[in-house]
C-alpha cells in the first residue's frame, strides 16, 4: 500500500485522481461490451417525451465506478474497520442494484425487482452494517444536532451473547439507521433521473463527506469518500448530456448507501441530511405526488421526481442538471457549517 499517514490530504486527492482515472479509461471499454451485447436503459413510458432518445443507451455504469473506488481504496487507504464497513454497504448495495439493472433489461422494462424484493434485500443490508457498526466500530447510538442537542437512541437496548462474543442491539437507533440507509439509497435512485445530475451532486456532497471525515479524525473514511468523488467525476465524463451511459441502480444504490454509511460511522447523520439534502426534497417529492393522488386523485408537481417537473415547465435538462448542483454545493457548504455546531 502506498498510505502515508503524514500526508492524509494529499492522500485523499490522489484517491480521487486513482479513481476518477480508472474510471474513465475502463468506461468506454464497458460501455462497447454493452453496446455489443445489446444491453440498455428502458425508458419510463409515462416520462418527458425528449427522454425518448435515450432508449436503450447503455447502463449499469456503476460497475466501472465502484471499480474504480475499489481500486483507490486498496492503493491507498489502510483496512481499517470503518472503511471496510463503508466500502462494504456500498459494495453491497451496488451488487442488489445489478441485479435490479440486470432484471430490468431481461425483462425488457424500466423496472426491475420487485418494491418486496428490493426491500429484504435492503434490510439485510442495513442490519449487517449496523451490527458491524455498533459493536465492531464503537458508533454511539446518539444522534447530536447543531447548537450542541442530542438524542439517545440507545435507551431500548437488547445485549446477548454469540460464540462468547457481546452483541448489542439498540433497536431505536436500528429504525432509525436503517431509515436513513435506505431512504438515502432510494433518493439518491430517484435523483439518477437526468443526464450528470446523480454524478454530480453526489460527487459534491461526497467531498463534503471527505472533508468532515477528516475534521472527525477519520483519514480512511476520507479516502473513501474522495474515492467516491473520484469515481463520480470520471464517469461524469461519459454522462454528461447526451449521455453515453447511465449509472443505473447499480450505481445510484451504492453511492446512496455509501454516503449515509459513511455519515453513522462519523455520528453526522443529521448533517447528511443537510449535506444531501437534494436527494431528500427528490425523494420527498415522489412520496408528496403519491399521498396526494390517493387522497385527493390530484397532482402536486406534473411529473416527479421534482426534476421531472421543471423539465414539464420547458426547462432545459442541461439547465435543471447544473441548477440542482447549485443547490447541492449550497446543501454541503451549510452541512459544512452546521458541522462545527454538533454537541
Amino acid at each position: 500500500m502506498f498510505f502515508n499517514p503524514a500526508y492524509p490530504t494529499y492522500q485523499a486527492f490522489v484517491a480521487l485522481g486513482i479513481a476518477a482515472i480508472v474510471t474513465a479509461l475502463l468506461m468506454p471499454l464497458w460501455i462497447k461490451l454493452l453496446k455489443n451485447e445489446g444491453i440498455g436503459q428502458q425508458v419510463r413510458a409515462d416520462g418527458p417525451k425528449r427522454h425518448l432518445v435515450k432508449q436503450g443507451t447503455p447502463t449499469m455504469g456503476g460497475v466501472v465506478i465502484l471499480l474504480g473506488i475499489v481500486v483507490s481504496c486498496l492503493l491507498l487507504a489502510q483496512p481499517a474497520p470503518s472503511i471496510m464497513l463503508a466500502a462494504g454497504a456500498a459494495l453491497a448495495t451496488g451488487a442488489l442494484g445489478l441485479l435490479d439493472d440486470v432484471t430490468s433489461v431481461a425483462q425488457g422494462r424500466s423496472l426491475g425487482l420487485t418494491p418486496r424484493a428490493k426491500m429484504v434485500g435492503l434490510t439485510l443490508i442495513v442490519v449487517a452494517f449496523f451490527l458491524a457498526a455498533v459493536n465492531l466500530c464503537g458508533v454511539e447510538p446518539v444522534i447530536r444536532f447543531p447548537g450542541g442537542f442530542a438524542i439517545d437512541l440507545g435507551v431500548l437496548t437488547t445485549t446477548f451473547s454469540v460464540a462468547g462474543t457481546t452483541i448489542s442491539v439498540p433497536w431505536l437507533y436500528l429504525v432509525f439507521v436503517f431509515l436513513l440507509l435506505a431512504g438515502m439509497s432510494n433518493a439518491v435512485n430517484l435523483t439518477d433521473g437526468l443526464d450528470g445530475l446523480a454524478g454530480g451532486t453526489v460527487m459534491i456532497a461526497m467531498l463534503v463527506m471527505a472533508a468532515i471525515c477528516f475534521l472527525r479524525g477519520d483519514p480512511n473514511l476520507a479516502i473513501f469518500c474522495a474515492a467516491c468523488a473520484g469515481g463520480c467525476l470520471g464517469f461524469l465524463w461519459f454522462n454528461a448530456y447526451p449521455a453515453s451511459i447511465f449509472m443505473g441502480d447499480t450505481g445510484s444504490l451504492a453511492l446512496g448507501a455509501g454516503f449515509a454509511a459513511v455519515a453513522v460511522l462519523t455520528n453526522t447523520e443529521v448533517i447528511s441530511l443537510v449535506v444531501g439534502g437534494l436527494f431528500i426534497v427528490e425523494a420527498l417529492s415522489v412520496i408528496i405526488q403519491v399521498v396526494s393522488f390517493k387522497a385527493t386523485g390530484k397532482r402536486v408537481f406534473l411529473m416527479a421526481p421534482i426534476h421531472h417537473h421543471f423539465e414539464k415547465l420547458g426547462w432545459a435538462e442541461t439547465k435543471v442538471v447544473i441548477r440542482f448542483w447549485i443547490i447541492a454545493a449550497a446543501c454541503g457548504a451549510l452541512g459544512l457549517a452546521f458541522f462545527f455546531q454538533l454537541a
